[in-house]
């Protein structure tokens, strides 16, 4: 008769066999994720699958907290762990301590996460990119004291505009303070507005070595920044998340100095370039000058004064005469066309008919006698002759044919 076991004893029993087995206490499995799950408690919980096989997995908070990416459904990855049985359920699963990407790097797929996760945030977009002064009065720079590349940036600035002053912010580059000291010394470089623009960097290294400016904290900082900032790390193949996210990037930390300040030689020659054509535009104004001036010594008005003013006495005197002249013959037009007028009037004069034995009647309340429809017998009426007025009666009333009215007094 078989001994008679409960669930649990033979869960129990069958997870110290496998614990007891040299090759489950340490497996590394090659799979792709699936039904991945990461608990507010901090534990992940996902599946790793084959072709034709699946083996749940756990990852507790501790383990996780070492991950350098992020681990997602579809991405194949290469699992480190022991194999070991849950008695609760009677499932055997991986129990993982350590992950990373398979056929890549982890620091390259968490780097790859990053810029993917930022550039959807617009912190790499080109219209939010601030403009470098061009003749900056204070420049900063962010980066280790003791490196090689803060005395390439410093022998260089003085070297191109030794009129600019210098602050450097030091703070670690590498090592898991690095991302924080960096964020916090641009930071406070705004808060107190300690330079004109930033040149933020280190010289260069491996990956890992570089890290501190692929790290979020830092990429926000940069993306925040009210100064200008310019990236600057590693050598010109070296590309980081700073240098996606600052306004300019230089390919290695002498670039960045050279991109921050102009050439003092070349500012010298192009203010060389602007005095000489200065001065050639101040001698061209003063040879017109010297031409005009002896136009104006030669005219006659200066070398001549009197006869100038005897000629324009002259000219006076003959536009005077000139006037007089016209006026006299406006003046004799005007007489000879009233007299032509006076003696039209003359001739069309009443009085000058009434000389000639006519005389010219009017009704007694003065209006002149047309018709004889205007007064009746027994009517007064004045005749108008050439020496007076005789007031006369009218008898009768005879109209003529051809309708003319005829009148005896």
């Amino acid at each position: 008769m078989p001994q008679i076991l409960s669930i649990t004893q033979i869960n129990e029993y069958i997870q110290g066999k496998m614990n007891a087995d040299p090759m489950l206490a340490q497996v590394a499995v090659r799979g792709e994720i699936s039904n991945y799950k990461c608990y507010p408690s901090g534990h992940h919980y996902f599946t790793l699958k084959d072709e034709a096989s699946a083996l749940k997995c756990v990852m507790f908070k501790g383990n996780a907290i070492g991950l350098r990416f992020r681990p997602a459904n579809g991405m194949k990855v290469i699992a480190l762990g022991r194999i070991s049985v849950y008695p609760r359920d009677g499932a055997y699963q991986l129990y993982c301590s350590a992950m990373s990407v398979d056929g890549v790097g982890d620091l390259y797929a968490a780097f790859e996460q990053l810029k993917a996760k930022l550039a959807s945030k617009g912190l790499f977009d080109p219209e939010k990119k601030k403009k470098l002064p061009k003749y900056p009065g204070t420049i900063g720079v962010v980066t280790s004291s003791a490196g090689a590349a803060v005395h390439d940036i410093l022998r260089i600035l003085r070297k191109r505009y030794p009129l600019a002053q210098v602050k450097l912010l030091p703070v670690r580059v590498q090592g898991a303070e690095a991302p924080d000291e960096i964020a916090a010394a641009i930071r406070y470089a705004n808060a107190h507005r300690l330079a004109d623009q930033l040149i933020v960097g280190r010289g260069g290294g491996s990956l890992e070595d570089l890290w501190a400016f692929n790290d979020e904290r830092v990429a926000y900082a940069i993306y925040e920044s009210e100064i200008p900032i310019i990236s600057a790390v590693g050598h010109e193949p070296d590309v980081t998340i700073a240098d996606y996210v600052a306004d300019l990037r230089a390919a290695t930390p002498s670039n960045g100095a050279e991109l921050a300040v102009p050439d003092q030689e070349a500012l010298l020659q192009n203010l060389d370039a602007l005095n000489g054509a200065m001065a050639a535009a101040l001698s061209r104004q003063l040879k017109l000058a010297a031409q005009r001036l002896d136009a104006l010594a030669a005219s006659p008005a200066l070398r001549g004064p009197t006869a100038y003013l005897e000629r324009k006495e002259k000219d006076l005197r003959l536009l005077k005469n000139r006037m007089i002249s016209a006026q006299e013959r406006m003046i004799s037009a005007s007489n000879a066309r009233f007299v032509s007028c006076v003696a039209k009037l003359d001739a069309m004069s009443p009085l000058k008919v009434l000389s000639r034995g006519y005389a010219m009647a009017q009704t007694g309340n003065g209006e002149l006698l047309r018709s004889i429809h205007q007064v009746n017998p027994g009517d007064s009426i004045l005749v108008n002759i050439s020496d007076g007025t005789i007031t006369a009666s009218v008898l009768n009333t005879k109209e003529t044919e051809h309708e003319s009215a005829e009148s005896d007094v």
